[in-house]
């Protein structure tokens, strides 16, 4: 997969270790992901898989994601 990825999209793909810590640690970043799909998953059309077409769904998930950072740009600060 990766000579794939490198040579048909031209991407590089970097495989993240793990710290070897012998406690609990936050991976970093991570959370923004987690924190993307709970705001996507706040509307009730990405809940559920109502779409049919994949180009559907990835079409509401792009509006909901544009509504969601103009409301947060035009908050007052």
């Amino acid at each position: 997969m990766l000579d794939w990825a490198r040579t048909i999209l031209g991407l590089v793909v970097e495989i993240v270790q793990h710290p070897q810590v012998p406690y609990f640690t936050v991976p970093t970043r991570r959370w923004v992901v987690g924190r993307t799909l709970v705001w996507i998953t706040g509307y009730r059309r990405c809940v559920r898989d109502y779409e049919q077409l994949l180009h559907h769904h990835e079409a509401m998930v792009r509006w909901f994601m544009i509504r969601i950072t103009s409301r947060r740009l035009s908050e007052p600060q």
